[in-house]
C-alpha cells in the first residue's frame, strides 16, 4: 500500500479551513460576551491616597464631590521619583484628566506629565487660587506652584473641565 503522505489536493486544504471556521463560529456563539459594556476599567484609589497622604513630604491632592459620570482609571504614588502621585480620571465627556503632583521642580515636571505643554503666561483662577496655565498640542495644564510641591492637573480634556477637577481637590 502506498503512502499518502505528499498527495494532499488543494480540496483536502479546503476542506480542513472550512472545518476549522466551522469550529471558531460555534465557539464565538457559545462563549458569552458583553458589547455593551463599558471598556473603562474604574478603580478604587482610597487605599493608595491613604498611604500617599502619610508618606509624601506635601499635602497630597485628590478631588472630592466630583459630579457623577467622572470614573477614577489610574493611580500610583512612588516615593523615590520626586514623590510623585498620580490620579487618572475619565471626565464624563470621556476625555482625560490627572491630578499630578511632584517634588520635582516645574520646569522639569510640568513638561514631563503634561505631554510637552508649555507656560502660556496666564492664570486661571479657581477655587480662590491662581494656577498657571499650560497649552500644549496634546493636554493643556492647570499648575499650582505650591511650597515643596507642584500639582498639575493635565489632560485631553477642555479647560473647563480641568478647572472643575481641579476645584475639587482636597488634601484632607
Amino acid at each position: 500500500m502506498a503512502s499518502k503522505r505528499g498527495k494532499q489536493t488543494v480540496r483536502d486544504m479546503f476542506l480542513s479551513l472550512v472545518l476549522i471556521v466551522a469550529a471558531a463560529g460555534v465557539i464565538y456563539v457559545f462563549v458569552p460576551h458583553d458589547d455593551k459594556a463599558d471598556p473603562v476599567r474604574t478603580v478604587d484609589y482610597r487605599v493608595e491616597l491613604a498611604t500617599a497622604r502619610r508618606a509624601a513630604p506635601y499635602p497630597v491632592a485628590a478631588p472630592s464631590g466630583l459630579p457623577e459620570g467622572w470614573k477614577a482609571t489610574s493611580v500610583s504614588y512612588d516615593g523615590a521619583e520626586g514623590s510623585s502621585w498620580h490620579l487618572g480620571f475619565i471626565d464624563p465627556d470621556g476625555r482625560y484628566v490627572a491630578v499630578e503632583q511632584s517634588t520635582t521642580p516645574v520646569k522639569a515636571y510640568v513638561p514631563d506629565v503634561s505631554q510637552d505643554a508649555e507656560d502660556t503666561g496666564r492664570t486661571e483662577t479657581v477655587a480662590g487660587q491662581e494656577w498657571q496655565y499650560w497649552k500644549g498640542a496634546k493636554y493643556d495644564a492647570l499648575v499650582l506652584n505650591a511650597e515643596g510641591s507642584t500639582t498639575v492637573v493635565t489632560g485631553s480634556a477642555p479647560k473647563e473641565q480641568l478647572a472643575a477637577m481641579a476645584a475639587a481637590l482636597t488634601t484632607s
